[in-house]
């Protein structure tokens, strides 16, 4: 059976601050170890009052640092954000810190606002040179990277996997004999045809002889279906509230969200959650076999943005759970 991970946004919740969210993720990520996921992974984002992992790579350290055995890192780090030689000495030092649990995941696109983009004293053009940033990334972690070096991060080999929601990372992933992760979780449209050309296109690596795929899906476990679509709302009010233009933190779920909101604005977020597991624990198995065996994953990653915290536990858990039963399945 394949393996299962967790994708965390360190949600700040309405009423809530991003102290509270930091000390909930720590908690999951220590549930996560325990219940046997095999990766824990961070993502970047800025100027979103909702996310505090904006400092990704200080997160993935006060995360690895709070457990022992879960592989942790980014899912991802947008690298037309930075320079790839801070990058690797932020990873290096991970890397060295916490040896054979950290994970490198790469992004294209910026994951912000063009007038944050500008803070970040970066422009949307470094997006164009992505493919050549990669490459300098994976010289700064090999053993003979030229006359710059990331101390430390030289000759460390911290795993890259390119992460994205379009063809483009596809191609690349392929062509560099990498892991590919799609980002279903928010932007499904092309996943089907992203990983039928990433294993076409592959190409065997030092890194790699086969492809890897991992693919990114909502999870809104409950005890009931019922639950499972309350808990679900606070997601679709948050997509929902991003598009508007009025990103927030994550509210309660709301019971009428279909009266707040127009039903042009539902289908949208119900078309970007299209990938979601959602309700009961036979509903959660049964989602889970569907979109195994549609994509042929080779890692599934979920992410759970629910308000309550002891209900996102109880998500994974269930998850856990369907996992162990398929494996004895399988058995």
């Amino acid at each position: 059976m394949i393996p299962f991970s967790v994708l965390d946004l360190c949600p700040v919740l309405e009423g809530g601050d991003a102290a509270q969210a930091f000390t909930n993720s720590l908690d999951l990520a220590r549930h996560a170890e325990a219940w046997g996921f095999h990766r824990f992974w961070l993502a970047e984002h800025h100027n979103m009052p909702g996310i505090a992992s904006a400092a990704t790579a200080v997160v993935i350290g006060h995360v690895a640092a709070g457990t022992r055995t879960i592989r942790v890192g980014a899912g991802g780090v947008m690298l037309p954000n930075h320079s790839p030689l801070v990058i690797a000495e932020q990873f290096g030092t991970l890397a060295s810190l916490f040896p054979g649990r950290i994970d490198l995941g790469l992004g294209r696109a910026p994951g912000t606002d063009p007038r944050t983009t500008a803070a970040l004293r970066r422009d949307f053009g470094t997006a164009d040179t992505f493919p050549e940033d990669v490459d300098e990334l994976e010289r700064y972690f090999s053993d003979h990277p030229g006359r710059v070096r990331a101390v430390p991060g030289t000759g460390l080999k911290v795993p890259l996997i390119l992460l994205g929601s379009s063809l483009f990372s596809a191609q690349l992933a392929a062509a560099k004999g990498l892991p590919f992760g799609f980002a279903s979780h928010f932007a499904p449209q092309l996943l089907d045809q992203a990983l039928r050309l990433y294993r076409q296109l592959f190409q065997p690596s030092v890194v790699l002889q086969k492809p890897y795929a991992i693919v990114g899906a909502p999870l809104f476990a409950a005890d009931s279906d019922e639950e499972g679509q309350l808990l679900l709302s606070s997601q679709q009010r948050q997509f929902i509230n991003l598009r508007r233009g009025v990103p927030g933190k994550l509210q309660p779920p709301e019971k009428n969200l279909r009266m707040e909101v127009s039903p042009a604005e539902l289908a949208m977020a119900n078309q970007a959650m299209s990938c979601a597991v959602v309700g009961s624990p036979a509903s959660v198995k049964r989602g889970i076999q569907e979109l195994v065996e549609r994509t042929q994953a080779d890692e599934i990653i979920f992410a759970s943005h629910i308000y309550d915290h002891q209900a996102r536990l109880r998500s994974y858990q269930i998850a856990s759970e369907v996992r162990r039963q398929m494996v004895a399945r399988c058995g």
